[in-house]
């Protein structure tokens, strides 16, 4: 491959290790590389997530983050944390301000609560090097913070991001150019790859492939039929090419829809359900009136519990376009009616609100009066911003059914 056409960035990405559980370690004062300690989502259920385990109770009980809290060990010296979400994303925000001072915003990209890409293009003559930035930002984020990280450095972000994934992690900090990753990255086997989910590596293990190198070489043209625009994005992948850009806003995406959904904590009825949907509704259309936008196609998912499986998902566009929530929840009623089954209980539910238009856009309805069920909304949404989310509240919220108070009490789907 000749790399020589393709940019050249100083690319680092920074993954703090076991991020929850080093927060919840220095707010008690200990190492949160030695302390064996664990962040459970909701230590009054047995069956309730781990979050986060410590470096140290991972390497001894090699606890995960998909374990549950009634398989942690039986050991007096773990310790039980539940989360506290809140604090996570105000250290996040505060190891982003640190970065600020290396490198203006446009080069920042948080991808997530405990990762981030800063681009570092043009500092050698302020901060030295990219592997001296690296240190330098590694040794801030542990003085400031408490905070042990990983740094991966590439010359796009997918080089950073995998080289941090597969050796730093191991290192602390390792790097990764054009021309290292026949060595570094092509033995690696492909469901290690960030962006290589366990479907497509059953795909991929169907055509004998079982390592990057293996993507590398196989021919782009087979790999396009079969995929599509995946397989050419798996192919320049394994080739270590990325073309994503390193500076802009990051913040901005274009919103295609709003959906908001839950895993309930107990199985829900027939009748029950109307509720939890309404709250569902409420929280998607205040979304999208805030966005100033409205939409025509609704969506329902819904899955049954465990003892019956199965579930469907459907959608039904609507001739004028929506905010209002009891517009969305008739329609999402309609679907339930129609598609449930008529017994099953129910314990995900998800609906969804696509095809955007600008609400200035949406023409009136003549024989109907939208302009008063729109401004209702938008009164609910104001007394919500100046008095707290639960200030105001339908009836069937304070039912056991509803969702809505106990939500608000969550961050992220955790307590806050």
């Amino acid at each position: 491959m000749d790399y020589s056409s393709y940019p050249r960035h100083d690319v680092l990405c920074i993954d703090m290790r076991s991020f929850y559980a080093s927060v919840e370690a220095m707010k008690l004062n200990e190492d949160p590389m030695k302390v064996m300690l664990a962040v459970v989502g909701d230590p009054n259920r047995s069956g309730s997530i781990i979050l986060a385990a410590s470096p140290a109770l991972k390497q001894r009980y090699g606890v995960s983050n998909v374990s549950r809290y009634f398989e942690l060990p039986d050991d007096p010296n773990i310790i039980v944390v539940p989360a506290h979400m809140a604090d996570y994303l105000n250290v996040s925000v505060e190891i982003t301000k640190l970065l600020h001072d290396y490198a203006p915003p446009e080069a920042i990209h948080q991808y997530s609560v405990d990762e981030v890409w800063i681009t570092v293009n043009g500092l050698q003559k302020l901060f030295g090097s990219r592997q001296e930035i690296a240190y330098k930002i590694q040794r801030d984020i542990l003085d400031r913070f408490g905070i042990t990280s990983s740094i991966g450095i590439g010359d796009n972000k997918f080089l950073a991001k995998v080289v941090m994934d597969l050796h730093a992690k191991k290192t602390g900090i390792a790097e990764c150019k054009y021309e290292d990753v026949p060595e570094k990255l092509w033995p690696t086997p492909v469901q290690n790859i960030w962006g290589i989910g366990h479907r497509m590596m059953k795909n991929l293990h169907r055509m004998g492939i079982v390592t990057l190198g293996q993507i590398a070489n196989y021919k782009l043209e087979l790999l396009q039929k079969r995929f599509g625009v995946m397989g050419e994005q798996l192919y320049w992948h394994a080739w270590g090419i990325d073309l994503s850009p390193v500076f802009g806003d990051f913040t901005k995406q274009e919103q295609k829809g709003f959906g908001h959904g839950i895993s309930l904590l107990r199985d829900y009825t027939r009748e029950e359900v109307s509720y939890c949907i309404l709250d569902l509704c409420e929280e998607v259309c205040r979304r999208a009136r805030t966005a100033g936008t409205a939409g025509r196609t609704i969506q329902l998912s819904i899955s049954y519990s465990k003892e019956t499986a199965g579930g469907f998902s459907r959608s039904r566009s609507i001739d004028i376009p929506t905010n209002v929530t009891m517009d969305m929840y008739g329609v999402c009623m309609q679907l339930f009616q129609e598609f449930y089954d008529g017994k099953s209980m129910i314990r995900h539910v998800y609906v969804t609100l696509t095809k955007l238009f600008d609400q200035t856009d949406v023409q009136l309805d003549l024989f109907e009066d939208r302009a008063k069920k729109n401004d209702i909304g938008y009164v609910m949404d104001a007394i919500r911003d100046k008095y707290g989310s639960t200030a105001i509240l339908r009836a069937s919220s304070y039912t056991d059914a509803g969702i809505t108070l106990e939500r608000s009490k969550k961050i992220g789907g955790h307590f806050a």
